[in-house]
């Protein structure tokens, strides 16, 4: 079968071939796109988000970046030169997916063109101005945003445009896979005749392998996975950590990304308008002693923060399926997440984790707190949650679902 893909990220499979600088996010493409290239008789062709100046073929693998605001016939050639069976768009949040979308159409593919649901950036657009944060962060930048022309209001209104462009590629595609009920709901709001797949995505090979052991982790440690715009909830999780430390004076947060903190005052005023609001907070808060920024962190690195936690926390706002908080449930470190989007189709409340709403801080606190307390609780947590993590995120019976699609979606184009 040749399959193209239309990606925001080359999958590791293209960083090897082309000796180009891979990127944290993504995972699930790099394990896909592995495991078909591993079979006989496929061939695939990946056009991803770059700079524009990376095209080559290594065996039964073809790639070429393109930059944004790549022209629709850029796509419509390579698609046409390469002849798929099948087009796949991985994500609809980017622009450059209705430009695919267009040019598969141009080439006659439409009917074998499949567009995967990641996040739903004209839903998330609603929730940028989140709860619970002053109005005037949102309207006021920082110093550095200024310099830079942005502010948190200006990229909500870039979320609110990227969202035109996401519904109207919804609207011309035929075909969708998606993997919760709340994007299916979301979809078919928008194209009521779509036809709507299911297939769970694949993690990263890391995380398939360990297992979380209550007597093995830092104890009151909690890990969030992102703090850099306000749809993670970050500065919830602060205010849950302010009232987790009054009766548990060592707990402690950790993060990934560059410490709010910076070590010059130059770099300071370079923070954007959300790290410093999330700086001054931890102030007001009393945290500097509480709260630790880990950098940025790959794979392994990741996988170490999950097995040394106490309690893995998503605070988001809105949420699809944070790839997060399967990561943290198939090690079986205990999850407290907000119901958000698609989470409550990732986890049982009270047998598999916790959720809570997401507006309230306080909850998140009381329930991170009951796993602190209780080993009993959190290893119940941690073995039912690897067990449904491990059938949500099962490698093999996810290719099968896929090529499954692929196909239907080949015969449709006969």
């Amino acid at each position: 079968m040749r399959i193209a893909w239309v990606c925001n990220k080359p999958p590791q499979s293209v960083v090897k071939a082309a000796g180009i600088d891979g990127v944290n996010f993504g995972g699930w493409l790099d394990s896909t796109a592995a495991d078909l290239l591993s079979m006989p008789g496929n061939e695939l062709m990946v056009l991803f988000l770059g700079d524009g100046k990376v095209e080559g073929v290594d065996g039964n693998l073809a790639y070429a970046s393109f930059a944004g605001g790549a022209a629709e016939a850029w796509f419509r050639e390579r698609l046409e030169v390469f002849g798929p069976d099948v087009v796949h768009v991985w994500g609809t949040e980017a622009p450059h997916s209705l430009v695919a979308v267009r040019a598969a159409y141009a080439a006659r593919l439409g009917d074998s063109t499949v567009v995967s649901i990641q996040g739903l950036v004209s839903i998330y657009g609603r929730y940028h101005y989140a709860e619970g944060m002053p109005e005037r962060v949102m309207r006021n930048p920082s110093f550095g945003d200024f310099v830079r022309r942005t502010s948190l209001e200006r990229e909500q209104r870039k979320f609110v445009e990227r969202g035109e462009a996401e519904r109207e590629c919804l609207r011309i595609a035929k075909h969708v896979i998606g993997r919760t009920e709340w994007d299916k709901a979301c979809v078919l709001q928008v194209n009521p005749g779509v036809s709507y797949h299911h297939c769970n995505e694949t993690l990263r090979n890391e995380f398939y392998d360990g297992a979380w052991d209550a007597r093995r982790v830092e104890r009151h440690s909690m890990f969030v996975s992102q703090c850099s715009y306000p749809i993670k909830g970050f500065h919830y999780v602060l205010e849950a950590t302010a009232l987790l430390k009054q009766s548990l004076p060592d707990v402690k947060l950790y993060t990934t990304g560059e410490s709010v903190f910076r070590d010059s005052l130059r770099r300071n005023l370079g923070r954007n308008s959300y790290q410093l609001y999330i700086a001054r907070l931890i102030e007001r808060l009393g945290l500097r002693e509480n709260v630790f920024f880990t950098g940025g962190l790959d794979a392994a690195g990741m996988k170490a923060r999950y097995l040394a936690s106490n309690v893995f926390v998503s605070a988001s706002t809105i949420e699809n399926s944070p790839n997060s908080v399967g990561e943290a449930m198939l090690l079986g470190c205990p999850v407290v997440s907000s119901c958000v989007g698609g989470v409550p189709d990732m986890l049982e409340h009270g047998r598999e984790g916790f959720l809570y709403q997401a507006s309230a801080p306080y909850m998140l606190a009381w329930y991170v707190k009951r796993v602190f307390g209780d080993d009993e609780l959190a290893m119940g947590f941690s073995k039912a949650a690897h067990e449904r993590a491990a059938r949500t995120h099962d490698r093999g019976r996810n290719l099968r679902d896929l090529l499954d699609i692929y196909d239907s979606l080949t015969r449709q184009g006969l």
